[in-house]
Order: C-alpha cells, then structure tokens, then sequence
C-alpha cells in the first residue's frame, strides 16, 4: 500500500472538461459560517494572482482554502467530506492544532499538510485534505469512501494560522484548479466549465465577524472568536464596535453605527489602505458618565464604493 507524501506540487494540469466532478468538501455554508480564503496562485511567475485576476492567493498555493469564521468554530466540530467516491492512500492524525506562527509552534518537518488524508479516485486523479484537527481523521488506508462521506474535522494542524480545509486536486501528480480547469484567461470564469457539481460563487471580500467591546480588541481575540463581549456594566470605559474582513483592499470600507435606547449612539466609517488577506476595524465611543441601560444594537455595512457587499447586526445588553 502506497502512502501520500503531503507535498504541494507546483505544476498545473489541464484536464478533459466532465470526466469528473467533487462537491464541497466541507459541512458548512458558504457565506454564513465559512468562506473561501484562498484560491489556487494561477500566475506562474513570482507574483500571485487567482483566477479572476484579484489577490485572493499567495504564491504558489497550490489549493482551495475554505476557513471557518472562528476557533469557537473549529471546537464545536465542522465535517470535512470526500469530495468523490476514493480510497484512502493516505492519512496523518495526530499532529497538534496550533498556530504554525505561534511561539510554541513545533517545527514541521516537511508536514505542512498537517492532519489529512488523500484519496485516489483512478484515472490519474487524487484528492489531499489538509489541516485537520489532531484525532478526527475516520477513516484508514486502502478504505472505500463515498462522496460527502466524513473524512475528519477542520482543524488547525500544520503551516496555518486560521482554522480551514486546504483542498488540493490533481491529474496525474499535477494540481488542478477545479474552478477554472482549461486555464481559461484571466478574469473569464465559466461556472459550467468549473469541476464543482454545484456552482460555487466567486466571492471578493466579505464580513467574518463583528462584535462589541469594552475597548479596541487584539486580532487574536477575534480570529479565535473571544472578543464579542455581550453584556457590559454602565460603567463601561467604552462602547466599541468591531468587524473583521477578508479580502480587505483599497476599494473598501466599512459603515459603524451603534444606536441604544435614547437612538444613534455612534457613527462612523472607515477603510482599507493595502490589500490584506484579512483585517479588522473597530470604531466606537469613550463613555464620559454612564450609559443608558438596555439594548445597544450594531450595524456592520461593507462597501465597494457605493455598492453595498455584506451587512450584520449584533446587539450588546448595558446593565446597571
């Protein structure tokens, strides 16, 4: 029994349209609870660019990133599925779930993979599910899986610092962009040409989370889902509303407005200046006296000049 080795290939195949198809390899949807963060580098030099000519990538990533919104996420379990009928021929279980950029963070070794498993569909065809969490995996070498069929848990394992599936297809040992499979020009994505079995949306930008806080968060706070504070005394230093983004980019910005029981509390706007992977904003109030006891609603808007691309609400209860 052959095993995999892990490694990210760094040549493109190009496959005959409809001899195969995958459905989503992760029990979760898209734009409500998680979202695609990464796409496959389609640019063969040194700088990155996805399949639709934006920075959704980095260089030579050689998969698609679906994240979750939080580590609260990754805890409460989030299936990764077979994306097509496979056998296992091969897996990892039992590496960590820890930051790769965390101090305490063990060397790899050439496991940047992490937990996973990779599945032989025949004919040339492999897929590789990367980063799962340390003891999910269900499944063992030389198994018959179906597709949807649970493979493990997103987890945090390996060369990551969010918690996501990273999902490698490839042709003969040679990595695929089932998006864009012919390597159709830059920027002309055909949903019917794609390998997906349902059309899978190409998002830009969207809202991760928003929240509220006694004071400006830490990112770690709201990366890990722990910054959202519910309840605050009136005696609060402050009123602050946060969101985080991915995609952020210099054609962005992002609406604040908070509005409690004697109205609009706070409003403000504010943007983006580079392009990041993911980044947040926060905008509020100093409390000089007390607030008023009640509910406190937050509105989120995130815009692309005056067009508006994603919008939440999170409420806060100020009790004396």
């Amino acid at each position: 029994m052959r095993t995999a080795s892990f490694l990210l290939l760094f040549s493109l195949a190009t496959p005959v349209a409809g001899e195969i198809s995958f459905q989503q390899p992760i029990d979760c949807e898209l734009g409500q609870n998680c979202f695609i963060q990464n796409y496959v580098d389609s640019d063969p030099s040194d700088q990155a660019n996805d399949f639709m000519c934006r920075h959704l990538t980095y260089n030579a990533h050689k998969g698609t990133d679906f994240a979750l919104h939080s580590d609260v996420s990754m805890q409460d379990g989030v299936s990764v599925l077979a994306a097509s009928d496979g056998v296992v021929i091969g897996l990892r279980n039992s590496m960590l779930d820890i930051r790769s950029n965390a101090p305490q963070a063990p060397a790899l070794g050439g496991q940047e993979c992490g937990n996973g498993v990779v599945l032989d569909h025949g004919d040339g065809w492999e897929t590789q599910y990367c980063h799962l969490k340390k003891g999910s995996v269900t499944q063992s070498l030389g198994q018959s899986v179906q597709a949807g069929e649970v493979l493990g848990e997103v987890g945090l394992s390996g060369q990551t610092e969010f918690p996501h599936l990273h999902l490698s297809i490839r042709k003969d040992g040679q990595v695929v962009d089932p998006f864009t499979p012919k390597h159709a020009t830059c920027g002309s994505y055909s949903s019917a040409e794609a390998l997906w079995q349902q059309p899978i949306d190409y998002v830009p930008a969207g809202l991760i989370s928003i929240g509220f806080a006694d004071a400006i968060p830490d990112f770690s706070n709201i990366s890990k889902g722990t910054a959202h504070i519910k309840v605050l005394p009136t005696q609060t230093p402050a009123l602050v509303l946060f969101a985080s983004v991915f995609g952020a980019s210099d054609d962005l910005s992002l609406g604040f407005r908070i509005e409690g029981p004697d109205g609009v509390f706070h409003e403000a706007k504010a943007s983006f200046e580079t392009d990041q992977a993911q980044a947040f904003r926060a905008s509020g109030r100093k409390v000089n006296s007390t607030l008023a006891p009640g509910i406190y609603q937050g509105t989120v808007t995130l815009l692309r000049g005056n067009q508006i691309i994603g919008h939440r609400r999170v409420d806060v209860t100020i009790t004396k």
